[in-house]
């Protein structure tokens, strides 16, 4: 049984089985706070070898993909054990390395790369608590928004492959555009799900809405970039 759901008594006399929402919530936040120790810690490392940006764009991508649907479905797998923790940190450990080459891009490329990363962390910060807080106030059913954001995200998964190819600048800030909005959205989507009691294990809730804040800072990263970025 999922560690998050008790046993309630009910006003005629029995018992059914409920959610503490609250402690759901509360533990997804705990744990997505515990999270960014090892995002940095894999990125700090990442910059100073450089294993991913001596990688090829295709093979970044190949080891990507593999690594962090393998790593999601290892998390699924023990989410309602203690090793589903572990395994989640390990997961953000992975995804911080794999963020280690733009981070080293805007670094190295850009006299206020430094500055580029803060900002970009506090506008993914600002958004989260912003669409966080919204969720508690949204009342009607998000279904149709989430079929949507999903159908978007794949569109934009598509774009971002072909652009490997067509190695477009302006395609590039156009996917980052839409994708930023789209992790806006499935942020509110996320929390509101655990509200709502349609997430009752805090592991998954918090890899979901992790997904949603890497996708939303790197996008923002990109785009404050290549906006704002003064290159050296």
């Amino acid at each position: 049984m999922d560690r998050n759901v008790q046993q309630l008594e009910v006003l005629n006399g029995g018992s059914a089985y409920g959610v503490d929402t609250h402690k759901v919530l509360r533990n997804t936040y705990w744990l997505l706070a515990l999270s960014l120790v090892p995002t940095v810690l894999g990125a700090w490392i990442g910059v100073q070898t450089g294993i991913v940006s001596h990688m090829t764009p295709g093979l970044s991508m190949i080891v990507f993909l593999a690594g962090a649907y393998g790593l999601m479905f290892a998390v699924n797998a023990t989410k309602n054990s203690a090793a589903g923790v572990f395994v989640m940190l390990g997961f953000t450990f992975f995804m911080g390395l794999m963020l280690s080459r733009l981070v080293g891009q805007v670094l190295g490329g850009y006299s206020n790369g430094a500055s580029l990363i803060m900002t970009s962390f506090g506008g993914t910060a600002g958004v989260f608590f912003g669409m966080a807080t919204l969720a508690t106030v949204v009342k009607r059913d998000l279904s149709g928004i989430a079929r949507f954001a999903s159908i978007g995200m794949m569109i934009a998964i598509a774009a971002i492959v072909m652009n490997l190819f067509m190695a477009s600048t302006a395609l590039m800030l156009t996917i980052s555009v839409v994708v930023m909005a789209i992790s806006s959205l499935f942020i509110m989507i996320d929390v509101k799900r655990v509200l709502d009691g349609g997430e009752t294990n805090y592991i998954t809730a918090a890899l979901h809405i992790y997904i949603d804040l890497y996708n939303l800072f790197q996008s923002l990263l990109i785009i404050l970039s290549s906006l704002t970025g003064s290159r050296r």
